[in-house]
């Protein structure tokens, strides 16, 4: 199994239908999440909550993944900023919610224990983070997963 990264800043600030970034799976391969960095660039608190949807909407730009150098490796899942015009549709649930705090850097890691949450092998499987009240923010982010 391959560990695979990506991470950037957000391009926009993400809404409550909106994600400002997304890892989703591919026809050829799911994986398994393991870890979620997102740390604020601004000075203004805002809530981040990590969410599954079941169609993918309209994704943003690709953002490039890397391989853990040890075992490389072309990733399936893709991880892609901001999604534009056609919001996903949402699953009910939330599966981590924070709430940022008012300082740039601050943020939060969400793991995922040993067995991280499944990500099926379908392009409609996808996480995003949104903002789930008040006004987003834009921040930097990182997904680390398992293929």
């Amino acid at each position: 199994m391959a560990r695979f990264s990506a991470g950037g800043i957000a391009s926009a600030a993400a809404t409550a239908t909106l994600p400002a970034v997304t890892l989703a799976g591919a026809a050829a391969g799911g994986g398994r999440l393991r870890e979620v960095g997102i740390f604020n660039t601004t000075a203004t608190s805002f809530y981040a909550s990590l969410r599954l949807f079941s169609t993918a909407g309209t994704r943003g730009a690709a953002v490039n993944s890397i391989a853990d150098p040890r075992i490389g490796g072309t990733a399936n899942c893709t991880v892609a900023d901001a999604n534009t015009a056609t919001a996903p549709t949402l699953v009910n649930g939330t599966f981590r919610i924070a709430a940022l705090p008012a300082a740039i850097g601050g943020g939060v890691i969400w793991t995922f224990g040993d067995t991280g949450l499944e990500i099926s092998a379908a392009t409609t499987s996808m996480l995003g983070i949104l903002c789930p009240s008040g006004t987003g923010q834009v921040f930097t982010y990182y997904f680390d997963w398992d293929e």
